[in-house]
């Protein structure tokens, strides 16, 4: 939400909000920033599952996640699409704007009853989510406000986005304007020509 991880060295002191400090050989020290204490540290024995993470999707990069899975659950649901692919019961991680980003390259709109995807839409989706997430990590991740990777870099993609954040303005493919709606309490942010 508002936390990071930092990766400093020992001799760096610690700033307000710095909570827990993991210390490795060396001067390396990975640190806990979080203003707002949402976040939290847990020890885990190897070759286990943590219970908060035992009814987690599969992560969007295994073969796990694909468009015949996605397809599956789409079935007995329904609610928009959008919300069923933010639901880190189906996929783990992905987030708002990513989700945004996806559907619109995968050309379907975020409000549309998951039920009604076809397989094929699925396996769309399902590459469009990859496609975004692998852009995203190489621009090092989406800075709005006030994100920044470990090493305190801001991220990039936010230069790359094609509807998150663009409300009013015209789509990159077809120039109608971008439209935005609230859906599950989240800004979605749609083209109304290039999405169906």
């Amino acid at each position: 939400m508002s936390g990071k991880l930092i990766v400093v060295t020992r001799d760096v002191a610690a700033r307000p909000h710095d909570h827990v400090d993991l210390v490795f050989s060396g001067n390396s020290v990975l640190r806990l920033n979080d203003p707002r204490r949402f976040g939290s540290i847990h020890w885990q024995a190897a070759n286990t599952t943590h219970w908060l993470l035992s009814n987690v999707g599969p992560e969007p990069f295994s073969n796990e996640f694909n468009g015949d899975y996605l397809f599956s659950c789409t079935r007995r649901r329904r609610t928009a699409i959008k919300t069923v692919l933010m639901d880190s019961h189906v996929v783990a991680g992905i987030g708002n704007i990513y989700a945004n980003e996806a559907l619109f390259r995968a050309g379907i709109r975020p409000r549309r009853n998951s039920s009604r995807t076809t397989r094929k839409e699925c396996q769309t989706l399902v590459r469009a989510v990859q496609t975004t997430l692998s852009e995203a990590l190489r621009a090092g991740g989406t800075t709005l406000r006030d994100y920044e990777g470990v090493n305190g870099d801001k991220g990039y993609f936010k230069v790359s986005l094609l509807v998150y954040g663009r409300e009013g303005l015209p789509c990159h493919q077809c120039n109608s304007t971008i439209k935005r709606v609230n859906l599950a309490q989240r800004q979605t942010v749609y083209c109304p020509t290039c999405q169906s």
